[in-house]
């Protein structure tokens, strides 16, 4: 057990820690899905129709975040935790990145949607206050997954692939990992085609890289992304928003193809910068 509590004893993490960390995440969540498949009125009749705020919704889609804690635990002990929380102070990253994560998401969603027919739609909260809590559910929800996607993943990814091989694979990964909330009723996706969903997970996978990378691996600015992503505010905007995605993500590697394409260029500290520099030592 003081291998678990104390700084001075670590077990630094490596590539393959990737898979007890894959092993956890669709382990929980698949199993979840299993069982919400097999006893789906049981399951109604314990803890209420499958929505967002349902308890074992949400313990699905908060296993990455889980697994990413418990190896962080696991490998660096409760100081090392510490650090790992941490990044959630980084909060530094190019003016035109914010921008983009503020103004540049939102008009992409809206282009979409004008785009699609559907900006005249009318606001699905009445009365408007109600999208409040409705953000408040999609702020602790989805985000929660980054403490595992790009808070272990993605640095441990990037330690053997460039950038956008990384954000590809983990892409992959994660619109792969999202396959059972397609076969539930209730669930965001299960209104939803499969096939553009999964080329928009995959593509803001990449997009996000290069933003991860450029806020030294901010777990603030991964989780503020996440959001944006499902903000419950935005209007309804398929398919057009991922073809739009789908564009600025090839000028945005294009324009960042130099350290988008160089092994070692992206963050590969799962802890802050300096203590992971100092727990790779001991």
């Amino acid at each position: 057990m003081a291998q678990m509590t104390s700084s001075a004893h670590v077990h630094p993490m490596g590539t393959k820690t990737l898979a007890p960390f894959l092993a956890i995440s669709f382990g929980l969540t698949w199993g979840l899905a299993a069982i919400l498949l097999l006893f789906y009125d049981q399951v109604v009749a314990l803890f209420g129709e499958i929505t967002m705020t349902n308890p074992l919704f949400i313990l699905a889609v908060y296993a990455p975040g889980f697994a990413g804690i418990l190896l962080v635990w696991w490998h660096y002990g409760l100081r090392g935790l510490g650090s790992f929380f941490r990044r959630l102070t980084l909060w530094r990253a190019p003016v035109a990145w914010w921008l983009f994560l503020i103004l540049g998401i939102p008009a992409l969603v809206y282009a979409g949607a004008a785009l699609s027919g559907t900006l005249d739609d009318p606001f699905p909260f009445t009365p408007w206050y109600m999208v409040l809590p409705a953000m408040a559910v999609a702020l602790f929800i989805g985000p929660i997954e980054e403490f595992g996607w790009r808070g272990v993943a993605l640095p441990l990814l990037q330690r053997r692939f460039a950038p956008f091989w990384a954000g590809l694979i983990l892409g992959i990964i994660w619109a792969t990992w999202h396959i059972p909330s397609f076969l539930i009723g209730g669930t965001p996706q299960s209104a939803w085609a499969f096939g553009p969903y999964f080329i928009g997970v995959v593509t803001i996978s990449v997009l996000m890289t290069p933003l991860f990378n450029a806020a030294r691996g901010s777990l603030l600015i991964a989780a503020l992304y996440h959001f944006q992503m499902m903000n419950p505010a935005f209007p309804d905007a398929q398919p057009w928003d991922t073809l739009l995605f789908l564009i600025a993500t090839v000028v945005v590697v294009w324009l960042n193809r130099r350290e988008m394409f160089r092994r070692g260029s992206g963050v590969t500290d799962v802890l802050m910068p300096e203590a992971q520099h100092k727990a790779d030592q001991r």
